[in-house]
C-alpha cells in the first residue's frame, strides 16, 4: 500500500509544492517556450512526474509506472476512440465529395458575409467541434470562409474566435469526461455547472464575430440575427448539458443555433453591394456557383443526423440502461493508493464502459454513414486507418499528457499544489479559469489541460471552502478562451489558408479578444463563488 504524503520535502508545503510542479513548469517552458512538439513534451513531463513521484514521494516504482499506464488506457479510451472515429466520418465525406456539396449549401444560406461568418464559423464550427474539436474546426472553417471570398487574415480571425463556447463540450464531450475522471466528481454535476457557464460566451461571440468581419456597421445591421443565434445556442447547450447528456450539447447548441438564423428574416436578406465590396476582399470559389441534387445534399447532412439520432436513442432511459450493462470494472494491477487520511483513491478501479461510450456510438454511426453515402467497407477500413496515422502524434501526446496526470494525482503531486494553492482564499474564484486559460494557450486542448490542472482545482477547492464543482469547471470554461492563442491553433489557421509565418499577426489580432473574454469568464466565476450567482449552480 502507498500512503500519498502532502509535505515529503523536508517537511514544508512550499518546498514540496515547488518539487511537485516541476513536470507542469517543463511540459510549459518546452511548449512555451522552447516550442518543442507536443508530444516530445508530453512524454518529457511525463518522465520528471514519475521521478517526482518515485524519488521526492517515494511511490513505489511499479505503482508509479502502473498509475502511468492507467492513465494512457484512459487517453486511449475513451478519449482517442471518440475523436478517431469522429474524424474518420469526416474523412468519409470528403472522400465521397458530399463535404463539398455541404460546403456549397451554407454559401447558399445567405450572400451576407456577416451571417456566413455565422453560419460557417460559429454554428458549424460547433457543429465541427462536437465531432472532432483537436484543432478540425479552425482549419475546416477557414478554408471554408475563404472560398466564400473572406480575406485570409479575416477568415483565420473569425474562425479562430468562434472556436470558444464549442471547447468544453467538444469532441463528443471529451474535455468534461476527462474532467470528471481526474477529479472524481460525478460528470453529471461537472458538466451541469460547465453548462452554466460557457452559454454565456455563446451570448457574446456572434456579436463579436458580425463586429471582425464588418465593425460597427455589422453589429448596427445584423445585431438581431446575432443576438438570436447566441440565445439560441445558449438555451440548447445548457439544456443539453443540464438534462440531456453532455455529449450531446455542441450538436444541439449548434443545430439551434443555425435554425434560429434560418428563422431571422434579416438573415436572409440579401447584402448590400458596398457590405459585400467591404468585406470580401478575396477571391470567390467558382465551385460554390454548381447546382446540387437535392439527394445529394440529404446525403450530405446525413452523417451529423445519424450521429444526432444514434446518440439521441442511447439517451433513451431503457436503451442507456442496456447499454451500461456491458461495462467492465477492473481492480487495476500493482496499485494500492490511498490519501493522506487512508482513503482508497479511485484510481485503484478502472472502469470500461464498453458500449456505452461516446466512440462507441460514433462508430456506429460511422458504419451507417458509409452505407448511406456509398463508402465500400474496405474503403471504409482504409479511411479508418489512415484516420489513425493522421493522428499518431497527437495519439501520443494525449495519452503522455494523461499518464503524467495520473501520476501526479495518484503520487499525491497535485493534492500537494492544491493545498498550497489554497492559500489564494478567495481569490482562488478569480484566479481559476486563468489556469485553465494558460494550460490551453500552452497545450492547445481544453482535454489536456482539465487532465493537467482539474485535481489541482478540486483540492484547492476543497481546502478554501469553495465547490469543488465550481473550480473545476472554470478550469474548463477559462480554457476555452486560450484556445484561439494557442500556437498549435495559430499555426493550423495560418496553413489553412496559406499564411504560414503569419502567426504572430493572427495572435495581435485575437489576444486583446481572449483576454477579454476571459476576465468577463473570471468575474462570472467569482458571482457564482459569492451569493451575487450562486443562485446559477445546481
Amino acid at each position: 500500500m502507498y500512503m500519498q504524503e502532502l509535505e515529503p520535502v523536508a517537511g514544508s508545503l512550499g518546498l514540496s509544492a515547488l518539487v511537485a510542479a516541476l513536470p507542469l513548469v517543463i511540459v510549459l517552458v518546452l511548449l512555451g517556450g522552447v516550442r518543442m512538439k507536443a508530444h516530445l513534451a508530453g512524454l518529457t513531463g511525463l518522465l520528471a512526474a514519475a521521478l517526482v513521484a518515485w524519488l521526492a514521494y517515494g511511490m513505489p516504482l511499479d505503482q508509479t509506472v502502473s498509475s502511468a499506464a492507467q492513465g494512457a488506457v484512459f487517453g486511449l479510451f475513451p478519449i482517442l476512440w471518440i475523436v478517431v472515429n469522429a474524424l474518420w466520418v469526416y474523412r468519409m465525406t470528403v472522400r465521397t465529395r458530399h463535404f463539398d456539396i455541404l460546403r456549397r449549401s451554407f454559401g447558399r444560406l445567405s450572400d451576407d458575409p456577416r451571417i456566413q461568418a455565422l453560419v460557417v464559423a460559429f454554428c458549424f464550427g460547433a457543429l465541427l467541434e462536437a465531432l472532432a474539436g483537436f484543432g478540425a474546426p479552425v482549419a475546416i472553417c477557414s478554408v471554408m470562409l475563404v472560398a466564400l471570398g473572406f480575406e485570409p487574415v479575416r477568415a483565420a480571425v473569425v474562425a479562430l474566435v468562434a472556436n470558444t463556447a464549442p471547447v468544453a463540450f467538444g469532441a463528443m464531450g471529451t474535455p468534461v469526461v476527462t474532467l470528471a475522471q481526474v477529479t472524481g466528481l460525478p460528470l453529471e454535476d461537472v458538466a451541469s455547472v460547465v453548462g452554466r457557464q460557457t452559454p454565456l460566451l455563446a451570448l457574446v461571440v456572434p456579436l463579436v464575430l458580425v463586429g471582425l468581419v464588418d465593425g460597427r456597421r455589422g453589429l448596427r445591421e445584423t445585431w438581431v440575427p446575432a443576438v438570436v443565434c447566441g440565445i439560441a445556442f445558449a438555451v440548447a447547450q445548457f439544456a443539453a448539458s443540464n438534462y440531456i447528456s453532455a455529449q450531446l450539447a455542441d450538436i444541439g447548441a449548434a443545430l439551434a443555433g443555425a435554425a434560429a438564423l434560418v428563422a431571422v428574416p434579416q438573415a436572409r436578406r440579401p447584402a448590400a453591394e458596398p457590405v459585400r465590396a467591404s468585406v470580401l476582399t478575396g477571391a470567390r470559389s467558382e465551385e460554390l456557383d454548381e447546382d446540387d441534387a437535392r439527394a445529394d445534399v440529404v446525403r450530405a447532412y446525413a452523417p451529423y443526423a445519424l450521429i444526432v439520432a444514434v446518440f439521441s436513442v442511447a439517451q433513451i432511459p431503457a436503451v442507456k440502461d442496456w447499454l451500461a450493462k456491458a461495462t467492465q470494472t477492473y481492480d487495476w494491477p500493482f496499485l494500492n493508493v490511498v490519501d493522506a487520511d487512508g482513503n482508497a483513491v479511485g484510481g485503484n478501479v478502472f472502469t470500461w464502459p464498453i458500449v456505452s461510450t461516446g466512440g462507441t456510438l460514433v462508430l456506429l454511426a460511422g458504419v451507417a454513414t458509409a452505407a448511406v453515402i456509398g463508402v465500400h467497407a474496405r474503403v471504409a477500413v482504409k479511411e479508418w486507418l489512415a484516420t489513425v496515422h493522421e493522428l499518431r502524434f497527437a495519439i501520443l501526446t494525449v495519452t503522455s499528457v494523461l499518464a503524467l496526470a495520473y501520476v501526479m494525482n495518484l503520487s499525491g503531486q497535485a493534492a500537494t499544489i492544491g493545498h498550497f494553492v489554497a492559500a489564494a482564499g478567495a481569490g482562488l474564484a478569480f484566479l481559476s479559469p486563468v489556469l485553465g486559460w494558460f494550460g490551453v494557450a500552452v497545450s492547445g486542448s481544453d482535454t489536456s489541460a482539465n487532465a493537467l490542472f482539474g485535481a489541482l482545482q478540486v483540492t484547492a477547492a476543497r481546502e478554501s471552502g469553495l465547490s469543488p464543482e465550481l473550480l473545476a469547471a472554470a478550469n474548463s470554461s477559462g480554457g476555452v478562451l486560450g484556445k484561439m492563442i494557442s500556437p498549435q491553433n495559430l499555426t493550423i489557421a495560418c496553413a489553412a489558408v496559406g499564411l504560414a509565418g503569419r502567426e504572430g499577426d493572427l495572435l495581435r489580432k485575437v489576444l486583446p479578444w481572449s483576454v477579454a473574454l476571459l476576465l468577463v469568464m473570471c468575474l462570472i466565476v467569482v458571482g457564482q463563488s459569492s451569493p451575487v450567482l450562486d443562485w446559477m449552480l445546481p
